[in-house]
């Protein structure tokens, strides 16, 4: 029993760092989430398992913070089998660069990711109710944008620093100007743009920041990256999905009775 005894907790802890071992995490991103007075965002979660799935659903303001999900303390959640469940972040201030990072725990290499992820948008701008839906999107390492935006002129590219170490962004403007560097290797003879406007950009650990594609009557543009863990994606102005309201003021409802003011 004096030999058993040590052995028994350090088959555990093998235990469980096998078990550990085998677990995977999958991390979805919903891009370009708006929030203010006439705005606001709600991420949705579905399960469709049968079996209990652990998420966790992280909100960022476009600046990198942390933001709270209204109604749950804590980023950790557990979605009952074919549960669906609306998730809205916290965020009072205008911006249109929120995102929300959802990790799906898999327990099991046998098992497949099972939660269905999506994003919606809707303001207010008149008496229209405007909604528009956010996709699903994946961070890579350096990703990078460059062609002509002649179609492209109202559009806005949409950058996502998910990782805690700043990244990096060169973005060029050309008016259709190319040249090329004398040299012996094809690379070197290769046409570039010249870029009428250029600058670099540091984005801070997970900051978002956007892009038009066209500035001073550009008719290319170019966005390289770097970093570990960066999502790029083109926003374009949405008029579908437009919902009609007006309100009648002559309409009027009961009120419940207000409740006494908190004391401070």
């Amino acid at each position: 029993m004096k030999v058993v005894r040590p052995i028994l907790p350090l088959l555990a802890v093998l235990a469980l760092a096998r078990a550990g071992g085998q677990e995977r995490v999958v991390e979805s991103v919903v891009p370009a989430l708006a929030f203010g007075a006439a705005c606001s965002s709600t991420v949705t979660a579905q399960n469709l398992s049968d079996r209990t799935v652990a998420v966790e659903v992280e909100a960022h303001k476009a600046g990198g913070a942390l933001a709270p999900i209204a109604g749950h303390p804590e980023i950790a959640m557990r979605l009952a089998p074919r549960e669906r469940a609306n998730y809205k972040p916290q965020i009072e201030e205008e911006t249109e660069g929120a995102w929300v990072r959802v990790r799906e725990r898999v327990p099991s290499p046998d098992l497949s990711p099972v939660v269905a992820i999506g994003g919606a948008t809707e303001c207010v701008i008149g008496d229209q109710l405007r909604t528009a839906g956010r996709e699903v999107v994946y961070a890579t390492r350096n990703p990078w944008f460059d062609g002509d935006v002649t179609d492209l002129s109202d559009d806005l590219v949409s950058l996502i620093n998910t990782s805690e170490q700043a990244a990096k962004a060169t973005v060029c403007y050309s008016s259709g100007g190319l040249f090329s560097m004398p040299g012996d290797t094809p690379a070197s003879a290769e046409l570039k743009p010249i870029c009428t406007t250029a600058y670099e950009v540091r984005i801070p650990p997970f900051g978002a920041r956007e892009f038009p594609v066209a500035r001073d009557g550009s008719s290319h543009f170019s966005i390289e990256t770097q970093g570990a863990a960066i999502v790029l994606e083109m926003l374009r102005p949405l008029g579908a999905s437009i919902k009609m309201y007006t309100v009648d003021s002559t309409i009027r409802f009961g009120s419940e009775v207000p409740a006494a003011p908190a004391k401070r």
